[in-house]
């Protein structure tokens, strides 16, 4: 299954760009993610430059496509590759910033692939579940060969980094190290969009026990502050400059959640506002439940999840967001699967939803081989039909497990194992 899909993205889905781009003028050049991030790193440590500028955005386009966009051409990409990103993104990057790309974009690769290996053993230490060794080797194959994580690597996406950040705060929380694990959700915040609604919830957690958890905060609001302070000292006002990148994204991209591509664009932010306010409800009730609890690491992976759902852009690499809910799901299985029958058709989507990418990349795999590669890249799409639906019946799943935590049932509490209780 993972084998098939490195060979799908590989040998089928970048085959076919390529000669896509190459039928309707569609530039195309290093395509890398981590690049404009690292040209504006560049250009504000080393050369004192905006990295925000209407110039390095053009210098950017030329790096990133191969040239400028053109708007009077109807075929060209309409993501300007702005430097869309906090101005302390700049101080993680620092060492690249001397680096040659081609060098960073081979050593980011490798890295991001080991951070989320990384990223299974932290969210497994964060679930206090110790499987067996075969059932850790199944997760990371699975997991380095799930298309969001190819996709990301292959773009060397900071969503990896902020995914492994998070696994890695969650972890320091479950072995009661919360002044550093607040310190390195902080460092999270280089993708605001992915890391507010957990943060919000940890805080509002810390709180809640101020005199036992209290270091929390002081971790993440002292590093906060400390990044936005030596933001500001290294380029004054980039607050503004930073909300006015963010604004031009939505604009040029259209940016849209997962909910939207389903409900559209009316009723998505509806049900995205009812989600969020729903989250709320239940971290407000189990805002007081220790680390140790079984609720805590089930509510992180909810608001995780929830996330993934309402936030305003369609990408699979955020699916490593979903890491932790699918462990909890494969650790709780049994019992989900004999519990009440919608519980049973819900894990019966989500089930599908999951294994029907590597299903797909399966045959067209075989297709590639045995008839033709291009037979197989007109079913490019394929792999990517259960995109919009993996986050969604995850988190149906997770609700069939919060309610039974909320309701306290003793009959269903199985439903999310005790940390004395590991299963495989």
């Amino acid at each position: 299954m993972a084998a098939s899909m490195w060979f799908y993205v590989q040998r089928i889905l970048v085959p076919y760009q390529i000669a896509d781009a190459a039928v309707h003028g569609r530039p195309r050049g290093i395509l890398s993610d981590l690049y404009p991030r690292w040209v504006g790193a560049r250009e504000l440590l080393v050369n004192h430059r905006d990295p925000y500028s209407a110039e390095v955005t053009r210098e950017i386009q030329i790096g990133y496509y191969g040239r400028l966009l053109d708007p009077n051409r109807p075929n060209d990409p309409i993501d300007e590759q702005r430097f869309a990103y906090p101005v302390f993104v700049v101080f993680l990057l620092a060492p690249a910033a001397l680096i040659p790309f081609a060098l960073v974009k081979v050593i980011s690769a490798w890295g991001f692939a080991f951070l989320t290996v990384l990223s299974i053993f932290w969210w497994l230490r964060a679930l206090h579940w110790k499987p067996r060794c075969l059932v850790i080797v199944i997760f990371v194959v699975l997991t380095i060969g799930n298309f969001g994580i190819v996709f990301g690597i292959k773009l060397q996406q900071l969503s990896l980094l902020v995914g492994g950040l998070i696994a890695a705060s969650a972890a320091l929380l479950a072995g009661g190290h919360l002044l550093i694990a607040g310190v390195v959700l902080a460092l999270a915040t280089i993708k605001p969009q992915l890391v507010v609604p957990v943060a919000g919830w940890l805080l509002l957690w810390a709180l809640s026990d101020w005199k036992q958890r209290q270091r929390f905060v002081w971790g993440f609001m002292l590093t906060e502050a400390l990044l936005i302070g030596a933001g500001e000292f290294v380029l004054p006002g980039w607050i503004g400059r930073f909300v006015d990148g963010v604004v031009a994204y939505r604009r040029y991209t259209g940016g849209g959640s997962p909910l939207d591509s389903l409900i559209t664009r009316t009723a998505g932010p509806l049900f995205a506002i009812a989600l969020a306010l729903a989250t709320v409800a239940v971290g407000w009730r189990l805002r007081r439940v220790p680390s140790s609890s079984p609720a805590f690491p089930l509510l992180l992976a909810f608001v995780l999840a929830v996330t993934t759902v309402i936030v305003p852009m369609v990408a699979p690499y955020n699916h490593l967001l979903l890491l932790p809910a699918v462990l909890l799901i494969v650790r709780a299985w049994k019992d989900l699967w004999a519990s009440s029958l919608a519980c049973h058709v819900v894990c019966a989507l989500a089930s599908a939803a999951i294994l029907w990418p590597w299903v797909a990349s399966i045959g067209l795999s075989v297709v590639s081989l045995v008839v033709s590669p291009a037979v197989a890249q007109r079913a490019w799409t394929m792999p990517l039909w259960t995109s919009l639906a993996i986050p969604i019946t995850i988190l149906a799943v997770l609700a069939f497990q919060l309610s039974a935590i909320l309701r306290d049932d003793p009959e269903r509490k199985t439903m999310m194992p005790a940390a004395n209780q590991p299963r495989t």
